[in-house]
């Protein structure tokens, strides 16, 4: 049965998408915000499908941001960014240059400004994610920022990236670290689905001022130590 959800749940979701890519491409000559809209709606269906078909379902934990924010999340999957359209009002990823070349995916990312980032490109990357993610925050965005760079399978071990200590020194912001169990219900690879409660828990925020390695370490320690807890309940 759960081969049957999860097959279903794979058109409904692909096939929903195409046709809502499709038919709001004129969006992309509109300001902004209609684009964010498609976006949460996007998230609002494909979270609809993976209840109804598939029984999984959303809590969250913690306080998610309204106003702006640096978030540090773990990313085990595509729920973490469909998750997340539904739960912030004004989400702003931190995303690979490559993704673009996908086609409307590339597009609606772009137009709704999201941050891209070239990772080849070093020390000049990292400038430019520092001030394109300053000119998020005066829209009042909620920057998301996966401090791994890539989707990691629950349990697996911890790779965090510079990326994210180099936004927290610039923007002398507090950063709110993220966990989640996503990769269980919903694995990075394959078309599989499993039944039950996907949660994203919003830390307590790590306060703007400690030194790099301080920062690294307390921020990892939070995310890990909470996605771990999360795994451990079995939800």
């Amino acid at each position: 049965m759960t081969v049957l959800r999860s097959l279903i749940f794979t058109l409904w979701m692909y096939v929903g998408s195409a046709v809502i890519a499709i038919v709001s491409v004129p969006l992309l000559v509109l300001p902004r915000r209609g684009t964010v809209g498609l976006l949460h709606f996007w998230g609002g269906y494909v979270r609809l499908g993976l209840g109804l078909i598939c029984g999984v379902r959303i809590e969250v934990r913690g306080t998610a941001p309204t106003g702006a924010a640096l978030i540090a999340a773990k990313h085990q999957g595509l729920l973490d960014i469909a998750g997340a359209f539904t739960l912030l009002p004004d989400t702003c990823f931190v995303m690979k240059k490559e993704l673009l070349a996908v086609p409307f995916f590339g597009w609606y990312a772009l137009h709704a400004g999201m941050i891209v980032v070239n990772r080849e490109g070093h020390s000049a990357a990292l400038r430019k994610l520092v001030a394109d993610t300053l000119d998020r925050m005066q829209l009042e965005r909620q920057v998301v920022i996966f401090p791994e760079g890539t989707r990691k399978a629950p349990g697996a071990p911890a790779d965090y990236k510079p990326g994210i200590a180099a936004l927290y020194r610039d923007l002398g912001l507090p950063c709110i670290p993220c966990a989640t169990n996503s990769g269980v219900h919903w694995p990075a690879k394959g078309i599989m689905r499993y039944p039950g409660v996907v949660v994203f828990e919003y830390l307590e925020p790590i306060p703007a001022g400690l030194k790099r390695g301080e920062f690294m370490k307390m921020l990892e320690e939070r995310i890990e130590t909470a996605s771990q807890a999360l795994l451990d309940e079995g939800l």
